[in-house]
């Protein structure tokens, strides 16, 4: 804006004149960030209206009054990086594939300070790169930035990213933070990540004191729990292995905080991916003539990758044939878990692992997999996903592998298994029941009558069924989504005790998991008519009933139609409503009792008709 415009604007408002330097800022051509239309430019000033002419993505030439702007948007300097890519885009294009690095030290120089938070940073990132790739892209970048010398990574969101004024080497940053703190838990990471370091020849000297207070963590410390202690453990003896110490002399020993089976699927539960497989190793060394029947009975309460790896061990230590005996064992005792069924069906064809699986891939599988959907659901609380449920119902190909040796009445009875089952929503039970039928087609006559059983069918006109749909997608393609972000954010923001946002985005959350349910139970009810079926010899669905008031002879007309098409203003009522299930099934010349608005009322049928005869 020029000059006289700004003078105009702060005679009206004098408090603005605090504000002159941003009002200046806002002229045409300029980047904008605004806090609930989001990144934008200014393309004109009008003087006639006194409004700036802005373009946000998805509302070009939109119009805001300055005064209103100054604290929800802020100018963005040319130098930033979403201006940037505005006006550099094969610049920002070339740094993002080859230099993201450079990338990240040009977005945070834009900055006061070349400072910003980690939660800042990665917002306007991901912006920068695109929702969908950023996670992936800034998990590899990370990475980079922290061996590199020239940037400060901060340990947590809440803390800053900084350009270096002089570059400081990781190992060198390491060996700062790591002298500064006491926690065991914060020395066992350092430590790790001085591992990942590329530790240099000039830096093995200050080595020694991260191996003495890193022992010392793992001896002493009560913050740590098994797991924590056991790989603090692992970490100090790699750091004692580079330089040239004998681990077996420390204390204590991987081994002595082990040696209790009882306590060993616990400390499975939480060591690090990257751990399980030297975990593994570690027990078959120091458990030499028990190790089988403990990996097994880890396998049995595995979780994750660590399912994976507990398979692959017994494999490659040549226990592939018990390992298929105690899987159709389990399966037959009903002893089959979540996480080791997935990994049958993710892995029933593959090359490795495809003739050890061949007699587990039967009927009984399919029963294992709903008892142990079935158990998840009722055990978790809420709306938590169960991916063996999703891994059902997205593999096409499963169920038709599963029941290529049934008869059917085995299908008939895993099919009624599955209409009972608490994890699946009732669309899925459909799109699966229809995979049953396609194999066993006399199971129709079994959803059928599952449908006449369970609920009650609702009538409803192909407008409204459509408008319900709508509203399905809605909730399901955008608010839910919308609100898992919502609350992705919020939870960035700290404790969660104290946290409003995060709160309300939870209560958010089951309110539209309520709606969804709802909602799918009653598409899932619905069959759709165009009411030309309807009999006029009494009042039914889709006809249109005259009434005269006994007392008065007043006239009145309704016309009854689907369970969601009431409105009530043109006199069209839905026949579950209580007038309209007074009215079903009456005659011409019959009495009724009606009560209206809160008054009761008695009318005789005088007319049935046929809607939209």
């Amino acid at each position: 804006m020029n000059s006289e415009a700004i003078s105009a604007i702060t005679a009206k408002n004098p408090a603005l004149k605090a504000s002159k330097a941003k009002l200046e800022a806002m002229e045409p051509g300029a980047y904008v960030m605004h806090r609930s239309w989001g990144f934008g430019q200014i393309k004109s000033y009008d003087e006639s209206a006194g409004k700036l002419v802005i373009d946000f993505k998805g509302k070009k030439s939109h119009a805001m009054d300055p005064a209103f702007c100054i604290n929800t948007m802020e100018v963005l300097p040319a130098k930033h990086i979403l201006a940037r890519k505005e006006t550099e885009a094969a610049k920002i294009a070339e740094l993002i594939e080859n230099d993201p690095v450079q990338l990240v030290i040009d977005t945070l120089s834009a900055y006061p300070n070349k400072a910003c938070s980690a939660i800042e940073l990665e917002s306007t990132l991901s912006q920068v790169i695109g929702e969908e790739k950023f996670k992936r892209w800034f998990s590899n970048v990370k990475k980079q930035l922290i061996k590199d010398p020239r940037v400060g990574v901060p340990a947590k969101k809440t803390e800053v990213y900084v350009v270096r004024e002089e570059p400081v080497s990781a190992e060198d940053e390491i060996l700062e933070a790591f002298g500064t703190t006491r926690s065991a838990r914060r020395r066992i990471t350092l430590a790790e990540d001085l591992l990942a370091a590329s530790i240099k020849e000039e830096a093995k000297p200050g080595l020694q004191s991260v191996l003495n207070g890193l022992t010392e963590a793992v001896r002493d410390s009560n913050q740590l729990d098994a797991a924590e202690r056991l790989y603090g453990a692992f970490v100090r003896d790699e750091l004692a292995r580079i330089l040239g110490h004998d681990s077996a002399k420390l204390n204590p020993p991987q081994a002595e905080l082990i040696k209790e089976v009882r306590g060993l699927s616990a400390i499975a539960e939480k060591i690090p991916v990257h751990f399980q497989a030297r975990f593994l190793d570690l027990v078959k060394e120091t458990h030499p003539l028990e190790w089988r029947e403990i990996v097994f009975a880890l396998l049995k309460t595995s979780q994750g990758k660590f399912t994976t790896e507990c398979i692959n061990f017994l494999v490659e230590h040549g226990q592939s044939e018990e390992l298929a005996q105690t899987l159709v064992r389990w399966k037959t005792e009903q002893n089959l878990r979540a996480p080791v069924l997935l990994w049958v069906i993710k892995n029933r064809h593959s090359k490795k692992f495809a003739k050890l699986l061949n007699n587990l891939v039967t009927p009984r599988l399919l029963s294992a997999i709903f008892f142990a959907i079935d158990y998840e659901a009722l055990q978790s609380a809420g709306t938590r996903r169960i991916p063996l449920a999703e891994a059902l119902s997205d593999d096409p190909e499963l169920i038709s592998d599963l029941l290529a040796t049934a008869d059917t009445e085995t299908a008939r009875d895993l099919a009624n298994t599955l209409l009972l089952n608490q994890g699946f929503e009732e669309l899925t039970k459909k799109s699966l029941l229809a995979r049953f039928i396609k194999l066993f087609p006399s199971l129709q006559a079994l959803v059928a009558g599952d449908a006449e059983a369970k609920d009650e069918q609702l009538i409803v006109s192909r407008t409204s069924y459509e408008k319900k749909r709508t509203e399905y997608e809605e909730i399901v393609s955008k608010r839910i989504p919308d609100n898992s972000k919502a609350i992705a954010t919020a939870r960035e923001h700290g404790d969660l005790r104290e946290n409003s946002e995060f709160k309300m985005a939870k209560q958010d959350q089951s309110v539209l998991m309520a709606q969804k349910a709802q909602l799918e139970r009653d598409l899932a009810r619905a069959r759709i008519s165009d009411f030309t079926d309807a009999t006029t010899d009494q009042v039914s669905v889709g006809t249109i009933v005259d009434l005269r008031e006994v007392a008065t002879g007043k006239a009145v007309r309704y016309t009854v139609l689907g369970a969601w098409d009431s409105d009530p203003d043109n006199h069209v009522i839905a026949y579950k409503t209580p007038l309209g299930q007074a009215l079903l099934g009456r005659k011409v010349g019959e009495h009724v009792k009606l009560k209206i608005a809160g008054v009761n009322h008695e009318y005789q049928v005088a007319g049935i008709a046929r809607y939209g005869a």
